[in-house]
């Protein structure tokens, strides 16, 4: 995959995201509730996710391998449950631009630390002056937004 493509594909994963939070919000309001709303969401991507292996003909994970992984492994559920619930409760609140905007200010901050550290064995990346100029892209669109809502 040539790099133009693989950034293209990453610039429409992030309008997905987009496009995920707005229709979580609304199914929240046409059924009454964030919890649902949630799991729906994780459901369909669950089903999704099956078929890409099934139709891939991916082998099923060899249980003692998964047996001997770290429990920390297994959390990416858990923090995944947390981005969406909180997108699903704050964007009617705060609107789409707002939550988007500092949930990548999260993103570019956590990213920052967990390469300078390189945590979960990513390869570490110091952080140096370059790579801050580039998050602090996102700061003041956060910023903007928070001063908007809570002066």
């Amino acid at each position: 995959m040539g790099l133009f493509v693989a950034y293209l594909i990453a610039f429409a994963a992030g309008a997905s995201f987009v496009f995920q939070q707005a229709v979580n919000a609304d199914l929240r309001v046409e059924i009454g509730s964030s919890w649902w709303a949630g799991f729906v969401s994780y459901l369909g991507g669950t089903i999704i996710m099956l078929i890409a292996a099934l139709a891939l003909r991916e082998p099923f994970p060899d249980l003692g391998l998964a047996s001997r992984s770290q429990a920390m492994s297994w959390t990416g559920g858990l923090f995944g449950a947390i981005y969406i619930a909180s997108s699903i409760l704050l964007l009617p609140r705060l609107g789409a631009a707002t939550v988007i905007a500092l949930i990548v200010a999260g993103q570019m901050i956590g990213s920052l630390a967990f390469d300078h550290f390189g945590l979960f064995a990513l390869p570490v990346h110091q952080i140096n002056a370059p790579r801050i100029a580039g998050a602090r892209r996102y700061h003041p669109v956060a910023s903007a937004e928070y001063d908007q809502y809570f002066r």
